[in-house]
């Protein structure tokens, strides 16, 4: 019989990034249970290759025209729905199974806080017995939502490795009076004199805690070209306040805090005594800030990995002004391969708006930098938020049509805790239902319209295979005018498809599809916006990634 079971529950999205999606908060705090002496499971429910297609959820209407008709070509976005994971009644079978004391499941997307509580539900359902806790960001931002489901016995607000051990010591010794339930930190629960709420927990000093266990996850599932591919995080937070993120200085989150080299460094020996690792995930929101910091880290993790190679990325984002050639250097000799750069706007308005600096000058030198040293860079943006205009979105791909780096562009979605979430929720443009809070749901409509955002997106697709063109072909496609019917046989070849419709978008400004039969179809698209930026690549010098 287990004491505590963590459990990473099932998503339902368009598309799964599986290397993101390791429950290494959960190997975290089961870590800091074992060290106080409980027995502890993780049950991934997310570490399954099938996943089953459903329909929308409700809400998700507006979404049809945009993503209800296939697309084997790269400007494709998405098309069909689908339940990521386990069956909630397959997991509360395990847990039957299992008999824990405690079962705690994470929910840290609001976006997937519905099926975070049906799991609960259930768990319930099918072991009554079972104390069931919730934890992550979702209920650390809305506890009492949480606890008006009658499945959900606690929430702990905040980061775990403390308040469930403490919460579990007292379950174990059968002390659930509500003066003692209330001395733990980040705890709320239905008290007898009502709903009691405390503040969310942050640890101090990450030195303090013990090394996350990941031998208690499938790692064979997340393996990545027959090797290990491993998450590492480095510190927690941020320093800076920019208002669309929900652990910025300006949010609801923790100060910005950081782990010492030797701690890192002593983790990911460990991981590589027990696995042949050939990629690491950094998931930190600022790697790079203290320049010693980082250099030491990277030498510490070449002479892990001598004459074993492995690939690093930071998936997050890595901030323009704190590279130099030295630390760009120390990155290439260490493993990576390519620099995720993250940007937010070219705008100095939208700029001021997102609370961030002008990176422009430092991107750009980064970029020099990066394209002396061999290494790709991807760029990312921000779009739709609240009070940015699509024109202003349209530029900032257009600066990075010029540049050696691929475009990435985040669709805003209001994140619980940050200032944007709380100023969509004063103008009244909050989506009324949690799922909607994501990027693939074109959440907001509006000073940038649900059209306007669906249509950046294609022409972000548009614009990285034209990077890629004039990488492997040195130019673009001749313009084709559109004969008015056609079917493409390329024989499943999505490059080849991609480059027929880009000649025919070159020609007119007409996105276009093709469906499973072949045929040639025009995407719902804002058919102003795509001519402006056929018009605005006219005039510009295209740069590829690699070239």
């Amino acid at each position: 019989m287990t004491d505590v079971l963590l459990i990473q529950p099932p998503i339902r999205e368009f598309y799964l990034t599986r290397k993101r999606t390791i429950p290494y908060g959960l190997a975290s705090i089961a870590a800091a249970l074992q060290q106080e002496g409980f027995t502890v499971d993780i049950l991934d429910a997310l570490a399954r290759d099938k996943s089953k297609p459903i329909p929308y959820p409700e809400g998700f209407d507006h979404l049809t025209p945009y993503y209800g008709r296939f697309d084997q070509s790269r400007f494709a976005l998405f098309h069909q729905f689908r339940h990521f994971g386990y069956s909630h009644e397959h997991i509360a079978t395990l847990v039957r199974e299992r008999k824990p004391l405690v079962v705690a499941v994470s929910s840290l997307f609001t976006a997937y806080a519905g099926q975070a509580l049906a799991t609960a539900e259930a768990v319930k359902r099918f072991y009554p017995e079972a104390l069931v806790v919730m934890g992550g960001h979702h209920p650390t931002v809305f506890p009492e939502e949480m606890l008006a489901n009658p499945v959900v016995d606690f929430v702990l607000r905040g980061e775990g490795e403390v308040s469930l051990p403490a919460l579990c010591r007292l379950i174990k010794g059968g002390n659930t009076e509500d003066t003692d339930l209330k001395k733990i930190p980040g705890i709320a629960f239905s008290a007898e004199d009502g709903l009691f709420v405390s503040d969310p927990a942050w640890v101090k000093d990450l030195a303090t805690l013990p090394l996350p266990d990941m031998e208690k996850i499938d790692q064979g599932y997340y393996f990545r070209r027959g090797q290990a591919a491993i998450t590492v995080v480095a510190s927690r937070g941020c320093p800076f306040p920019c208002s669309y993120c929900s652990v910025s200085s300006s949010s609801s989150h923790a100060r910005f805090r950081r782990r010492p080299v030797k701690e890192v460094l002593r983790e990911i020996r460990s991981q590589a005594g027990r696995n042949d690792i050939g990629f690491i995930d950094f998931e930190d929101e600022n790697l790079t800030l203290k320049k010693d910091w980082v250099l030491e880290l990277l030498a510490g993790i070449r002479n892990i990995f001598q004459g074993n190679p492995v690939e690093l990325r930071a998936m997050n984002g890595l901030y323009p002004p704190s590279l130099d050639i030295e630390i760009i250097r120390a990155m290439k000799a260490t493993g990576f391969r390519t620099l995720n750069l993250s940007v937010g706007s070219f705008s100095v308005d939208q700029l001021s708006r997102f609370r961030r600096p002008d990176v422009t000058r430092d991107h750009d030198r980064v970029l020099d930098i990066a394209r002396e040293e061999g290494l790709e860079c991807v760029s990312y943006i921000i779009g739709a938020a609240p009070g940015q205009t699509a024109d202003t979105t349209l530029e900032d791909l257009l600066m990075l049509a010029e540049r050696r780096t691929l475009a990435g562009l985040s669709v805003f979605y209001p994140a619980p805790g940050s200032l944007d979430y709380e100023r969509c929720k004063t103008e009244g443009v909050l989506p009324e239902r949690f799922h909607l809070m994501r990027s693939t749901a074109l959440p907001l409509d509006h000073t940038t319209t649900r059209l306007e955002a669906v249509t950046l997106l294609r022409l972000t697709r548009i614009l990285n295979f034209m990077k890629s063109e004039i990488d492997t072909r040195g130019k673009l496609p001749e313009p084709r005018v559109f004969p008015g019917k056609e079917r493409f046989d390329a024989g499943g070849d999505r490059t080849k498809v991609s480059r027929r419709l880009l000649t025919l978008f070159l020609a007119d400004g007409i996105i276009r599809g093709v469906d499973r039969a072949g045929l040639v179809y025009p995407h719902e698209t804002d058919r102003g916006l795509s001519q402006m930026f056929l018009e605005g690549i006219k005039i510009r010098k295209l740069s590829g990634v690699r070239s």
